[in-house]
């Protein structure tokens, strides 16, 4: 099993890229996995540095986020995702039973 983390610039940017590399397939339906695919998991933005309020909920700081736009996906062939294949050493998500 190949598991990729990965990161652009725009979730546009993603969905773009992981449809032209057969990971999400559009069909009458509506958007499915591709053969192969076992999951897709949008990340998303990603905090490194939480928002603070105060007692009444009132935000005090926003959030802090790393750049770009995050998704894992979990296949069974090798796809060359080129440099928005990243490497994470604290993930915000695993897939179970693995440790990337």
């Amino acid at each position: 099993m190949n598991i990729y983390k990965l990161k652009y610039t725009t979730k546009a940017a993603a969905e773009k890229d992981l449809k032209a590399k057969g990971v999400y397939v559009v069909t009458e339906e509506g958007l499915t996995y591709g053969t192969g695919i076992h999951a897709v998991v949008e990340i998303g933005k990603i905090v490194t540095t939480d928002a603070t309020y105060d007692e009444e909920r009132n935000e005090l700081t926003a959030p802090i986020y790393a750049s770009g736009y995050h998704y894992d996906v979990m296949c069974e062939q090798e796809i060359d995702f080129g440099s928005k294949s990243i490497e994470v050493n604290n993930p915000k998500h695993v897939f179970l039973g693995h440790n990337k």
